[in-house]
């Protein structure tokens, strides 16, 4: 099954039995991320800023002082729910003195966040792998110049006196492709071989 991360930040708003329900979601790569995003979207006047992420097989999520599962649970079930990974979703409840009740609660926090992942705009995540390659001076223009047409992402490039060593993310399953034309482009002389293989 196909999982999906956000290309920008959604949001969405609801009012429900006079409570103002604020989601705002965003794509994230590490918990460290995902808490900064919490931070910095928070709404110091709300009266619960509740959130959940997941980044592949870590999660957590927070309830911020409404009843234990009510809120944070919820909405993690949401990003689940709408296939999303590396995702990071808020929300925020501004209390309208009417009480919703646990399973009111619930609805309500997971029903706001499925809404605003089911309306924003999702990318497909592709499984990616990290190369470690290294080639001649000689050779790094015309190898350079094959990363665009494959979805290459240099993360590290480092010069000795021969040549250049990258460290190259890509999708998997064009991988074994640019192998084979690294080795002819090279003539053999260059190496490059995966490393490991995460998302996205």
């Amino acid at each position: 099954m196909s999982s999906y991360t956000l290309s920008g930040l959604a949001t969405y708003q609801e009012d429900i039995k006079k409570s103002r329900f604020l989601a705002t979601a965003q794509a994230v790569r590490t918990p460290e991320q995902a808490q900064a995003f919490f931070a910095r979207h928070s709404t110091a006047d709300a009266t619960h800023n509740c959130w959940a992420y997941r980044i592949g097989a870590q999660y957590r999520f927070n309830d911020d002082g409404e009843p234990g599962g009510t809120a944070g649970r919820p909405i993690l079930q949401a990003i689940h729910g709408q296939q999303c990974d590396f995702v990071a979703v808020l929300v925020a409840r501004w209390f309208g003195g009417i009480k919703l009740g646990t399973g009111g609660l619930a609805r309500a926090y997971g029903g706001c966040a499925a809404q605003c992942l089911r309306l924003a705009d999702k990318l497909e995540i592709v499984e990616q792998c990290v190369l470690e390659c290294f080639c001649l001076f000689s050779d790094m223009a015309l190898v350079r110049s094959r990363f665009a047409p494959y979805g290459i992402e240099v993360e590290e490039e480092t010069f000795d006196a021969q040549g250049v060593a990258w460290r190259l993310r890509m999708p998997v399953d064009l991988s074994r492709d640019f192998i084979a034309q690294f080795v002819n482009m090279t003539r053999g002389q260059g190496h490059c071989a995966p490393v490991d293989s995460s998302a996205p």
